[in-house]
């Protein structure tokens, strides 16, 4: 079952104001970038960010499962009735994340 976009799209609200929220359908699903960084994921109408050691010490007893088979484990936020926390918990990863790359293409030089 892949993800309704009125799902991804309160998820998304959930979050404003931390930064600036995009997501992006990927491969029936969607993923979900503050300033850029992709932090997490919305899989089978759940939402899942990527583990960082201080969203763990943030969340010490947070759930952990795979969005999709294969997968490493994120920790899955099944409370997002607390927009402060969400938002808090998005900063702290996002934090610890490398930095957004620049586009490939961006770089590109010709020669001659």
């Amino acid at each position: 079952m892949s993800s309704s976009p009125e799902y991804v799209a309160f998820v998304a609200e959930q979050l404003a104001g931390v930064g600036e929220i995009t997501y992006r359908k990927m491969f029936g699903e969607y993923g979900i970038y503050c300033d850029g960084i992709l932090f997490g994921c919305v899989c089978d109408n759940r939402f899942f960010v990527k583990i960082t050691d201080p969203g763990r010490e943030f969340m010490p007893n947070g759930v952990t499962a795979p969005p999709y088979a294969g997968a490493k484990p994120y920790f899955l936020i099944e409370d997002l009735d607390d927009p402060e926390f969400l938002r808090e918990l998005t900063q702290i990863t996002c934090a610890a994340l490398p930095a957004k790359r620049p586009n490939r293409r961006a770089r590109r030089t010709t020669l001659g």
